[in-house]
């Protein structure tokens, strides 16, 4: 198993503090142990690529980093803090951590702006005017400031899925977190979503993605993390872990996803 865990070194040789640290991380889901003595740090503006087979703790990985999962053993630190189990410390540092998941989860009765502006006008007590022209240059960046005053359900999924973007940047936060982004979209609004994460990446977003993309995680990840029943197997660059993959177990994984 590759070692590896820390991210790319800083300039002048110094190894950059980790924004994102998971030290001996335990969780169980009753029998099942879906976590199993995780060891994974995240440097300022990496890109970590998670992958692996279903069930294998991907999501859950994920989850944990902003608590929508608790942990049993273990600890997570942001940005050197240790993520509070509760209270105002913990919607403080979750603030920092967007999220984006499989399902877009907007707010179906809100326009597409007021689901950009309502968490940092309610969160951050951003005025409206300062909140809304933020989140009006964040859906130009996203492209998609022409539907700012629909409902979501009035957009394409890969219109939704932009906006769900959108919306995690307007927290300004340290770290973004993608939850298979992409899984619940048509294969032609696929590459929309990707091409957004791509440009945050080439921005120096810190992002941590669980995906079955192999094509963004081959050209944009800075690691990829392999992960299998509840355990990291390996952590590699993408040409080490596409062209050469250490364990039997990520080289089945392979065969059968890049065989179609």
């Amino acid at each position: 198993m590759t070692q590896t865990t820390s991210g790319p070194a800083a300039a002048g040789g110094a190894t950059a503090p980790p924004l994102v640290s998971l030290r001996g991380v335990q969780k169980h889901f009753g029998d099942l142990h879906v976590l199993q003595d995780i060891e994974l740090d995240v440097s300022p503006g990496e890109v970590v690529v998670v992958l692996g087979p279903s069930g294998s703790g991907k999501s859950t990985l994920c989850r944990t980093i902003n608590r929508l999962e608790t942990i049993d053993e273990g600890e997570i630190r942001i940005d050197g803090e240790v993520l509070p189990t509760s209270g105002p410390g913990l919607a403080r540092l979750r603030a920092e951590v967007g999220m984006v998941f499989q399902s877009f989860n907007l707010f179906a009765h809100k326009t597409v702006l007021e689901n950009v502006t309502v968490a940092p006008i309610k969160v951050k007590k951003e005025s409206k005017k300062d909140a809304e022209a933020r989140a009006t240059a964040l859906l130009e960046r996203v492209g998609v400031a022409n539907q700012a005053h629909k409902l979501p359900a009035q957009l394409s999924g890969g219109q939704q899925q932009r906006v769900a973007i959108a919306r995690s940047l307007a927290m300004r936060p340290k770290v973004m977190l993608f939850d298979e982004p992409t899984s619940a979209l048509d294969p032609e609004m696929i590459n929309e979503v990707i091409e957004v994460m791509t440009g945050l990446a080439q921005e120096g977003m810190t992002m941590i993605v669980v995906t079955h993309e192999m094509g963004f995680a081959r050209r944009t990840a800075d690691r990829v993390v392999f992960m299998d029943a509840g355990r990291i197997l390996e952590v590699r660059t993408p040409e080490e872990f596409f062209s050469a993959p250490e364990t039997e177990r990520a080289q089945d994984f392979l065969s059968k996803i890049l065989a179609h």
